[in-house]
């Protein structure tokens, strides 16, 4: 029974508020800043690099750990001798995407913090990392998009969109190229839920950029206050 209290522990691990913390610590309430988004995007807008990547890197790991977690209890990851999805009963899948899911929810809508949130990037990217190997070689595509989507357009929130977009994609994808990564019904589903809960979120910046006001993410020497502005892209 012990299990079936794993989504409710992934998401009390979410919706740990580590930007409204760490900006909290050095007397900034982040929510009064920026964007007003407690993600590490608008944490390092504000606070710097330092604070930003300390909450991006513990944005990841709580979607991380407790997706780990699961997937060790449920028996789907099991350290030096590869995972057991393949043979997994659909429920112990379900139950363990779910986990990674409530994990994203708690940090898009934590509790701590008004019921608001970060915009779920940062944790879904750990969430996913965490489901060996399928969902990890499917993130790990999605970075790549990321990355060349911010390079050329230098707008964090539509490379977050990209990315997003990619990884029902890669999952599909890979499950047809290599039979190792197969993937199962709770994959796939979970997978284009959390691109439909991310491009959900990112639905502003969609919307500046069709409008031609989304502001780009440049460094702070060649920055104009135009070009930064207060409604900064969030991607966590």
């Amino acid at each position: 029974m012990l299990h079936f209290f794993l989504p409710i522990i992934g998401f009390i691990s979410g919706s740990l508020p580590f930007g409204l913390w760490i900006a909290r610590a050095k007397g900034v309430d982040i929510r009064a800043h920026g964007s007003g988004n407690i993600g590490a995007t608008n944490v390092l807008r504000v606070m710097g690099r330092g604070p930003g990547m300390l909450c991006f890197a513990l944005d990841v790991l709580k979607g991380l750990v407790p997706t780990v977690a699961a997937g060790v209890l449920l028996g789907m990851i099991r350290f030096g001798g590869g995972d057991d999805a393949g043979v997994a009963a659909e429920s112990s899948v379900w139950l363990h995407m779910l986990t990674g899911v409530a994990a994203i929810l708690g940090h898009m809508f934590t509790p701590l913090a008004g019921f608001k949130g970060g915009k779920g990037v940062a944790t879904a990217f750990g969430v996913l990392l965490g489901v060996w190997p399928l969902m990890t070689c499917a993130v790990l595509l999605a970075l790549g998009a990321w990355i060349v989507v911010f390079k050329v357009w230098r707008m964090v929130g539509i490379a977050s969109v990209a990315a997003a977009a990619v990884v029902p994609l890669a999952v599909l994808g890979l499950g047809t190229i290599d039979d190792s990564l197969r993937w199962r019904t709770p994959h796939l589903v979970v997978a284009a839920v959390l691109a439909a809960l991310v491009i959900w979120k990112h639905r502003g910046n969609i919307q500046r950029t069709i409008a031609g006001t989304e502001p780009r993410f440049v460094k702070k020497r060649h920055a104009s206050e135009s070009e930064v502005g207060s409604q900064g892209s969030e991607p966590s």
